[in-house]
């Protein structure tokens, strides 16, 4: 059963630069349907919903996407949709919300939660946030690590003591380490006690305002000048004071910094940050050649992803390519270097080329 008290951010202000080109400014990955009939955004709030009911749902977004979330979540109040004025990191994000929470109800316990990820189990990934909410609702900022499924270079990992298993308990994190290169990743896995870093977060709103005047007095205090949310003067005011807080993650300003964290070791319920075509590709079903996608017509190729929406796509003698079809742009790329599809934007905004943006 949902309790009153506990609540959730889901925050959907990125870009998804990685999905260019059907990821665009007004349409970013978040909104997109990359896998199944829902955007990644409609599932992240229908798995949590037997948890945390629509009302008690807030999103963080841009103006560029805000309308499209609108539509696509129309049981979530469209006051608790927000733009951020400027995009200022995770930490003045959070921040602001814990100030709104605190604001309409001083025991409010929140998570934090992506709005792009995949989850394929939702029922074992909600006997996951239960303990994560105790823990925060008895004071503590608490963290979900996910058992690893292989020595993976690009994710961050939670270091637990000895021991620690997968067992949905709350333990205390030992340490946070960074993206580790693949021998470090292959080293994390065989010790047993390192798990990847969800970037899922649960707090009381105001043990997180404690813990930003303390390592964050800048951002506190700003934030902390804002009226109360249903106030008519916050929009002005939060337009005012937003660009000024300080650009940094939560992990840096908060995580690495507080003395009261602690995490959850998750049995794998398959969680998947969906970071790259390629990750779209490991994540759907292939045929007998290892290709995925589109209708296809396929001669000596294989390992191939294709989204071209109904058009029928001839493959022959290419391997490991991603290609991925929209009305004004086409991408051909290396699977292997999924993650560079960014760099393409990047070329795109240095060259004015703001229509395909």
């Amino acid at each position: 059963m949902p309790k009153p008290s506990y609540y959730g951010l889901i925050l959907a202000g990125g870009r998804g630069t990685r999905f260019w080109p059907r990821s665009r400014r007004r349409t970013p990955k978040q909104v997109l349907n990359v896998v199944g009939h829902l955007s990644l955004i409609q599932a992240t709030a229908q798995r949590l919903s037997p948890l945390i009911p629509p009302e008690n749902l807030w999103i963080l977004t841009n103006d560029h996407v805000r309308s499209e979330i609108v539509r696509q979540l129309p049981a979530i109040p469209k006051a608790q949709i927000l733009s951020e004025p400027e995009q200022r990191n995770t930490a003045p994000a959070i921040g602001l919300a814990a100030h709104i929470l605190h604001s309409i109800n001083p025991d409010a316990v929140f998570g934090v939660f992506p709005s792009d990820h995949v989850i394929a189990n939702p029922k074992r990934y909600l006997r996951s946030l239960k303990p994560a909410f105790q823990a925060a609702e008895a004071g503590k900022i608490a963290v979900l690590g996910v058992a690893p499924r292989w020595a993976e270079t690009g994710y961050g990992y939670i270091e637990f003591e000895r021991g620690v298993e997968a067992d949905l308990h709350a333990h205390e994190v030992r340490s946070f380490r960074e993206k580790p290169d693949a021998r470090t990743a292959k080293k994390y896995v065989a010790a047993g006690r390192f798990f990847w870093n969800a970037g899922m977060f649960f707090w009381r709103a105001a043990v997180l305002l404690d813990n930003l005047r303390l390592h964050l007095p800048k951002t506190a205090t700003l934030l902390a000048g804002l009226p109360a949310f249903h106030d008519k003067r916050f929009a002005p005011a939060l337009k005012k004071i937003f660009p000024l807080c300080e650009n940094i993650s939560i992990d840096y300003a908060v995580l690495e910094k507080a003395k009261n964290v602690v995490g959850v070791p998750c049995a794998d319920f398959g969680w998947n940050d969906v970071g790259s075509w390629d990750a779209v590709y490991e994540l759907l079903a292939r045929d007998e050649f290892q290709n995925s996608g589109s209708e296809l017509l396929v001669h000596d190729s294989t390992g191939n992803f294709v989204e071209a929406g109904k058009k029928l796509v001839a493959l022959l003698g290419v391997r490991d390519l991603i290609i991925v079809d929209t009305p004004d742009a086409l991408l051909v790329a290396d699977r292997k270097r999924a993650q560079q599809v960014g760099e393409i934007v990047k070329q795109l905004e240095s060259k004015g080329r703001h229509e395909l943006l």
